[in-house]
């Protein structure tokens, strides 16, 4: 009974070993290749600044008076010289008054005198003191006008005001601020830079700039100034750029994103999904002529969106592959076309 069991096992055995030797050959993997393209890269620095009015001034009582009109509402935009407020000039414009008084009567004195020395009757002495008086009472008379001139508040440039915190009939006192007067249509932006940036920056330089309140307002502008003088505690420069305020949208005090870019350059870029990261070390897979891959170490520099500056270890038209990296080992025969679903697991690990 147990021989044609024996012999049923040894017949199955053979069986099974008989079909491992119909191997048959796998295909080789099916990957996207493409060349690598030549980018234009450039290095960026953000930082964060203050913005300023390109010219601010507080308009201010030049003395102790009552107000007597306004010439300005909240926020207006003034022009330059327009009036912003009156001050009560009554004793002034008396005394205006007098002074001219004064200067008709020496003036006549003084033609009088004039003619009296023509004809021999007056002293040259008696001429001299007569102009003198008549020259004193046109000082006199100017100095009237200018303290009335002071009772008229003027805006020093065309700008904003701001809001107005004071009435007619309230009596302000020298150096109190009666408007404060901006001018938005540039903005002066201060921001720093750590002293180890210094060599990458210039006066005339473009950056760009942000406003969290306008998200999708990008503004663009230039370095103006450098400050001589590092912060000695922080280690940091400050600078100044000026940029073009359209609509009046940015407003002095606000915080603004800043984007420094310098050293512009062209080198070969690949996509991003092309390199294999292995610790700090990245690789890219470059097909030959006969469709086998090789495994070749890049290094990497800076991202302009899906693209990746490859320093050193390629150049601008080797075929690399782009999608079907994760199938592949170094030397491996590969296939082209569309590889099917991207291999999106080794974006940036």
């Amino acid at each position: 009974m147990r021989k044609p069991i024996i012999l049923s096992l040894m017949f199955c055995v053979a069986a099974c070993g008989g079909s491992g030797d119909e191997k048959r050959e796998r295909p080789a993997p099916l990957v996207t290749v493409g060349p690598a393209v030549s980018n234009q890269f450039s290095d960026n620095y953000v930082t964060v600044g203050t913005a300023n009015a390109n010219e601010q001034v507080s308009v201010r009582a030049p003395v102790t008076e009552r107000i007597t009109q306004l010439g300005f509402s909240d926020g207006d935009y003034v022009q330059k010289g327009q009036m912003l407020a009156v001050l009560a000039q009554g004793q002034e414009t008396a005394s205006l008054a007098s002074a001219q008084a004064r200067v008709r009567e020496t003036e006549q004195q003084l033609v009088r005198i004039t003619e009296l020395h023509r004809r021999g009757f007056a002293t040259n002495a008696s001429l001299d003191a007569q102009t003198a008086s008549a020259s004193a009472a046109k000082a006199v008379a100017n100095e009237a006008r200018a303290s009335i001139g002071d009772r008229f508040v003027r805006a020093p440039f065309s700008g904003q005001v701001s809001l107005r915190r004071i009435s007619i009939g309230a009596v302000v006192s020298a150096g109190d601020e009666i408007a404060a007067v901006s001018d938005l249509s540039s903005i002066k932006l201060d921001f720093t830079v750590p002293e180890t940036m210094l060599a990458n920056v210039q006066i005339g330089q473009q950056i760009t700039a942000r406003a969290s309140a306008y998200p999708d307002y990008v503004v663009s502008g230039k370095i103006m100034a450098i400050d001589p003088v590092i912060n000695p505690q922080t280690r940091t420069a400050t600078l100044r750029a000026i940029l073009p305020n359209r609509d009046a949208l940015l407003k002095p005090g606000m915080l603004l994103s800043v984007t420094i870019t310098s050293k512009t350059r062209v080198a070969p870029a690949v996509p991003e999904l092309s390199l294999v990261r292995e610790g700090d070390t990245s690789f890219v897979y470059i097909m030959g002529t006969d469709f086998k891959v090789k495994r070749m170490p890049v290094t990497t520099g800076a991202r302009d969106g899906n693209l990746v500056e490859v320093i050193k270890g390629l150049n601008v038209g080797d075929r690399i592959v782009t999608e079907g990296i994760v199938k592949l080992s170094d030397g491996a025969t590969v296939r082209t076309g569309k590889a099917k679903g991207s291999d999106t697991s080794n974006k940036a690990r």
